[in-house]
């Protein structure tokens, strides 16, 4: 069952109640689990260039869209490489600001991952 983002606040995010600390990543089955940033950041030496490796960790078979929360600032992006990934497994990309991302995570049908960044 898809969880409910309550709301999120500069370093966390509510999901169901409960404050969490870190970017999250909601795959399909609905477990909330921690975001593996350094896949990122080994390539980048950042976290918001999303990298094709974490990419591939991201993606899942039969999710249909991807929901990423940009962070407040709205300072993550998708490196190209990321873009083609998700292109290629016919996997929709919505990427705004977390405060934004949250309305369309909580209005989503179908099978649809979702990442958000909790920080800039």
């Amino acid at each position: 069952m898809k969880p409910t983002i309550d709301g999120t606040k500069f370093g966390s995010i509510t999901i169901d109640g409960s404050d969490i600390e870190h970017d999250v990543l909601i795959p399909l089955s609905g477990e909330i689990k921690k975001r593996k940033k350094k896949l990122s950041k080994a390539v980048f030496g950042t976290s918001h260039i999303i990298s094709l490796e974490e990419a591939e960790h991201i993606f899942e078979k039969g999710a249909e869209r991807l929901i990423i929360g940009s962070g407040h600032s709205g300072n993550v992006t998708l490196s190209k490489e990321a873009s083609q990934y998700f292109r290629k497994e016919e996997v929709r990309v919505d990427l705004s600001p977390t405060p934004d991302a949250i309305h369309e995570w909580n209005k989503a049908k179908g099978s649809t991952i979702g990442l958000f960044h909790v920080t800039c």
